[in-house]
């Protein structure tokens, strides 16, 4: 399978990487030093669940270079997202399928007007991942998954060569129907490890831990769920309860990637998270306190470090 990868990160150079190594046929897109030390010394994943060095990789800023493959996997920041479509658009033959593996509810929008809705499938990676250094990709803890599947919700030849390619490269991927309803899943735990690890600067130890800091993850959790209902996702009924059990399991030290692009005071994707689910509540007329606070609260870092910011 000829794998194009735009956004060369933590969610695409883990996978990527993986696939890369099993002898699928990956073409990384990069830039920088990056993208140089890809090029010079190829790409290594350092992993609880096996370091993977991959010493010759295909790599390139140019994505016109690489011509038509089966799968464009997405995997830049969200305020990328509409530039990285555009990239991707040299990639597209007859059959391809791109696969966003972004945050946020909002990314396959994006991409549908600009690559069509025949070449555009969902997809959630569920995985803490990051450039520890050029050419080095760090992955934390054991959780490395995919979930993918068309938009149609029917399975598809594409659909499942990409699953099977992924069982090649020993990478947990599951096909799911109703991919939506697996996106805004996400977004709903997203969202809240986002907001309370960034907010207080406190690992998820702490945070369900303490009564206050858990009843306001609960708060900020039941907040996203009113707006994925209002927009007609079929969530469980004891979404909120299963998700607040889920992250009673997570390691003590866990942070969401937001909080560390926080204290690298780095841009913030906290417009599309609890940004947009202010966004949304003002929109269809349903309180989302919590969110709103937590969006005004880190707004003034959202495009990185404040020259002003005392800490």
């Amino acid at each position: 399978m000829k794998i194009a990868i735009i956004g060369s990160g933590g969610v695409g150079g883990y996978f990527g990487a993986r696939l890369a190594a099993s002898g699928q046929d990956v073409t990384f897109v990069a830039r920088g030093a990056h993208l140089e030390a890809m090029q010079k010394k190829g790409l290594k994943v350092l992993s609880a669940l096996g370091d993977v060095h991959v010493p010759e990789v295909r790599a390139t800023s140019d994505t016109t270079v690489i011509g038509p493959v089966d799968v464009v996997m997405i995997a830049v920041k969200l305020w990328g997202t509409e530039q990285a479509a555009t990239a991707a658009k040299p990639l597209i033959g007859p059959n391809t399928v791109a696969v966003s593996f972004q945050n946020g509810v909002v990314a396959v929008d994006t991409l549908l007007p600009i690559l069509g809705k025949e070449h555009v499938m969902g997809g959630v990676s569920n995985i803490a991942a990051l450039i520890e250094e050029p050419g080095v990709i760090r992955h934390n803890g054991n959780m490395a998954n995919l979930f993918f599947g068309e938009l149609d919700g029917k399975p598809s030849p594409r659909s499942q060569a990409l699953q099977v390619a992924c069982k090649i490269a020993n990478v947990q991927a599951e096909l799911v129907g109703d991919i939506n309803k697996a996106i805004w899943e996400k977004y709903v735990r997203l969202v809240t490890l986002s907001a309370l690890t960034s907010l207080t600067r406190m690992p998820v130890g702490p945070l369900r831990a303490d009564p206050d800091t858990r009843a306001l993850m609960q708060q900020v959790m039941e907040e996203v769920v009113a707006i994925g209902k209002a927009k007609g996702v079929n969530f469980d009924a004891d979404l909120v309860a299963d998700q607040m059990s889920k992250v009673d399991t997570y390691p003590a030290t866990m942070v969401a990637s937001m909080c560390g692009d926080l204290r690298r005071g780095n841009r913030l994707e906290l417009p599309w998270l609890s940004g947009m689910v202010a966004k949304f509540g003002k929109e269809l007329g349903i309180p989302t306190p919590a969110n709103q606070f937590v969006y005004a609260a880190l707004k003034l870092y959202a495009n990185g470090k404040p020259a002003e910011a005392l800490i």
